[in-house]
């Protein structure tokens, strides 16, 4: 049990610190959406879903979900850096992109911890 809060604690830390990045307009975010071609509203969009996921892992009931939105986000990033930006972004030496590793790979830790959950996210309730 203890190793899934410090999964989630990983998980929440490093998305915590993008969004910070994301949210103050902080050059090097700029910088990678326009890139992309999505900036300011990828940037913003990209962190509110963030910003959500935390929120969701955080939260026992709906942390599969946050998993889940946190696993593809990463997806998007890690996607984004092998194909458009590259593993090095402005001489970062591939931080951004080893953390968008960690974070998906926690992310699908968690998701295979919760995955007796899974049908439950398949019912509706009306």
């Amino acid at each position: 049990m203890k190793v899934v809060i410090i999964v989630k604690l990983i998980i929440i830390v490093i998305l915590g610190q993008t969004l910070f990045f994301k949210f103050t307009g902080a050059s090097e975010s700029i910088y990678i959406f326009e890139k992309l071609g999505a900036e300011p509203y990828g940037r913003i969009a990209s962190g509110i879903v963030e910003l959500i996921a935390s929120i969701a892992i955080l939260i026992p009931r709906t942390a599969l979900l946050g998993a889940f939105l946190a696993f593809g986000t990463m997806l998007g990033a890690i996607a984004s850096h092998l194909f458009v930006l590259g593993i090095d972004v402005q001489n970062d030496g591939g931080t951004l992109f080893a953390l968008a590793l960690v974070t998906a790979s926690a992310s699908l830790f968690l998701i295979y911890h919760e995955r007796n959950k899974i049908p439950d996210l398949l019912k509706f309730k009306v």
